[in-house]
């Protein structure tokens, strides 16, 4: 279950009725994200900033792949951590919802800044159950999702894209591409001083 990062693990919504109540995982699963939403309020939700290497270790021994130049803070909300990627030098704000459904990654440099949100699942609006599914989230180097932005499911953010603060993205972000409002436009070119 955990190796599967593509694989939409939500049941059927035609069967199991989540609009009038039913489940929309497995008992397993959500017995497991029960397990790590109780975990981490009670090890890691009030832990000062400079404890990241205990919150990398919470996410890693739930199945996460965290660098260990990663900075998670306490205040982040992590849907699924077996979904969640971070390489060195990334960041996940205070107040960031990771709500990651499908595979969520994060290259090296990224930042994720304060009470953003990544959203790896949607519905299908066309069918009368509301079917659940997931699309993954690849964000690319040197990238920056500004304080309150949005990245929508399936997206890929390119290397060095910027999306302004409440930005809202539901396209891919061009490399090297300052993008702000919602819709998310094209404002310029990043210029980068290495």
């Amino acid at each position: 279950m955990t190796e599967n990062f593509h694989h939409n693990q939500a049941l059927r919504a035609d069967k199991f009725k989540p609009l009038e109540g039913g489940p929309s995982f497995p008992l397993r699963h959500r017995a497991y994200r029960g397990l790590w939403i109780i975990t981490w309020f009670l090890l890691a939700r009030w832990t000062p900033p400079f404890m990241h290497g205990w919150r990398r270790m919470l996410l890693c021994l739930f199945g996460a792949k965290i660098a260990p130049g990663a900075f998670v803070r306490g205040s982040v909300r992590i849907w699924y951590p077996p979904n969640l990627v971070m390489h060195d030098r990334t960041s996940l704000g205070p107040g960031v919802n990771c709500y990651n459904m499908a595979k969520i990654l994060l290259e090296e440099g990224v930042v994720v800044s304060q009470g953003a949100h990544l959203c790896a699942g949607t519905h299908d609006i066309d069918d009368p159950d509301l079917q659940l599914f997931a699309k993954p989230i690849r964000i690319g180097a040197r990238a920056w999702i500004a304080a309150e932005a949005f990245v929508g499911p399936g997206l890929t953010v390119g290397e060095g894209a910027v999306l302004g603060a409440r930005g809202v993205a539901f396209r891919d972000l061009e490399p090297w591409t300052v993008y702000v409002g919602n819709p998310a436009r094209p404002l310029k070119s990043r210029r980068v001083r290495f």
